[in-house]
């Protein structure tokens, strides 16, 4: 799906996608959560999570039905990142836990192991939202596309 405000760029080679593709499909095997990523070059904001707010609703990530829904936010050229989990994964996991998650990724931003650090909190995600929101093979659907989301 295209937005209005969508640009493709190229972030990453077709192998880093691919890689990240199958990252998240394999973190939603065992839970009804969901994860997303969205890439842009710029954060339009000071804080990144402003921006992983908007996102998120621009996303209608706010709809799933257990309000299980991850979004991983990165702005590549300003070095910004943010995870924002929606109503439900955040009260289980706490603040702290997205705190954590980002620091993990950012460090290994700064050795330059971008798609490295996305994989690994796309599976840690996928670790907290197994634990809390665990698959269901009677009830579970998926929510969201799978697709990593480009922005500007």
């Amino acid at each position: 799906m295209k937005f209005p405000w969508q640009k493709t760029k190229e972030f990453f080679t077709a192998e880093e996608r691919q890689r990240i593709l199958e990252a998240i499909k394999k973190a939603e095997q065992r839970t009804s959560g969901e994860v997303r990523l969205f890439v842009e070059s710029k954060c339009r904001y000071v804080d990144p999570v402003d921006r992983a707010k908007e996102i998120f609703l621009q996303l209608g990530m706010d709809k799933t039905e257990q309000h299980n829904g991850t979004l991983i936010y990165i702005a590549m050229e300003d070095h910004q990142a943010a995870i924002l989990g929606d109503e439900g994964i955040y009260r289980k996991v706490g603040a702290d836990y997205w705190k954590a998650e980002v620091a993990k990724m950012l460090m290994q931003f700064k050795t330059q192991h971008i798609v490295d650090g996305i994989c690994m909190v796309i599976s840690d995600l996928g670790e907290a939202l197994t634990h809390h929101f665990p698959y269901n093979a009677d009830t579970d659907k998926n929510e969201l596309p799978d697709e990593i989301v480009f922005g500007k």
